[in-house]
């Protein structure tokens, strides 16, 4: 089983910045995809950012120019850095792993999650 554990959330004010990290653990030679996803209370999960494996990033509307995502694949982590953050960037983020990669962040694609880390951002 592929384990996901994501850490770097916390607290910050509008504008400022944060940098998770998604550390992947167990048997991950079927890893083909990874991505971003935030749920905020009474939302459903969406998807902002993906790196596919042969090396491409897709990334939605909202997040473009703030956000970006980059692989170590030495040490099989996947980091987000946030830059101008938004007080409705405020949410639960979570990493997830899948066999393949659509055009879209659909959360079908994927079947690994980690528990998640809470970003607050507040004006």
């Amino acid at each position: 089983q592929v384990k996901l554990v994501e850490s770097g959330g916390g607290s910050v004010q509008a504008g400022g910045s944060l940098r998770l990290s998604c550390e992947a653990s167990g048997n991950v030679a079927s890893r083909t995809c990874m991505a971003w996803f935030r749920q905020a209370p009474g939302k459903e999960r969406e998807g902002f950012a993906m790196f596919r494996p042969d090396g491409t990033i897709k990334y939605t509307e909202s997040v473009k120019e703030r956000f970006t995502i980059s692989n170590d694949n030495v040490k099989n982590i996947l980091y987000l850095q946030m830059n101008s953050l938004k007080p409705e960037d405020t949410a639960m983020y979570y990493c997830a792993a899948g066999v393949k990669c659509g055009y879209l962040i659909s959360k079908g694609d994927f079947n690994y999650w980690g528990q998640g880390t809470q970003v607050t951002v507040s004006s």
